[in-house]
């Protein structure tokens, strides 16, 4: 298992989770570093892994690429024109390697990577604000992204364009799809919402004490 981490301090690291003794039983573990060095220009405000592959997004506008298995750099992407809010990988069941790569920014623009290698293959703007997070459905042809502009938008990602728009009311700081893709799921100030995927409709709320 491999572990990524990113600072305001513009450093990123990369760790290796190995056991301490020989029996692959033991749950004698350890983080052993891979790699530390300031990749960003300013802050690291985003990390994405699936298999060996890692990427991460920060306040100068940038997403790097990261090799965990050789503990190399593959490059940088600069097609965002703001600070990049999210990343997401989209790994077929089949595959080891990501097929694509998703990523958001705080201006509301959306890319749609493929994966290797990692070219852009659509930009688009879904949200008129900043996209706080993203998230693609198991079957990596759908992504639900939601912004500062209290609205939840669903993106195609075969057509690459976005196919449904709701305003929300309020703003969602996050947004993930269930295993299955049939549920997702909103967190919206001190509530957390489950919504059925295929329409949308409101299953359940959940109450906390705080934000």
């Amino acid at each position: 298992m491999s572990l990524i981490a990113g600072s305001y301090e513009k450093f990123i690291w990369g760790f290796k989770l190995k056991s301490l003794k020989p029996n692959p039983d033991s749950q004698s573990l350890t983080l052993t570093p891979l790699f530390s060095y300031p990749s960003h220009l300013s802050s690291i405000t985003t990390v994405a892994t699936a298999g060996s592959a890692a990427a991460s997004g920060g306040s100068d506008d940038t997403i790097h690429l990261y090799d965990m298995s050789s503990a190399t750099s593959l490059g940088s992407l600069h097609d965002h024109s703001a600070t990049v809010t999210s990343l997401s990988f989209f790994t077929p069941p089949h595959l080891s390697f990501p097929l694509n790569l998703v990523s958001a920014a705080a201006d509301g623009s959306f890319c749609i990577y493929e994966a290797d290698p990692f070219v852009l293959l659509k930009s688009l703007k879904p949200h008129r604000k900043a996209i706080n997070d993203v998230s693609l459905h198991p079957s990596g042809k759908l992504a639900l992204t939601v912004g500062k502009d209290e609205c939840l938008s669903m993106i195609n990602l075969v057509r690459g364009r976005r196919s449904f728009y709701c305003r929300l009311g309020k703003e969602a700081s996050l947004v993930t799809y269930d295993g299955s893709g049939d549920k997702f799921y909103m967190a919206m100030e001190d509530k957390v919402m489950v919504h059925e995927a295929e329409d949308a409709r409101l299953l359940c709320e959940l109450e906390n004490s705080k934000r």
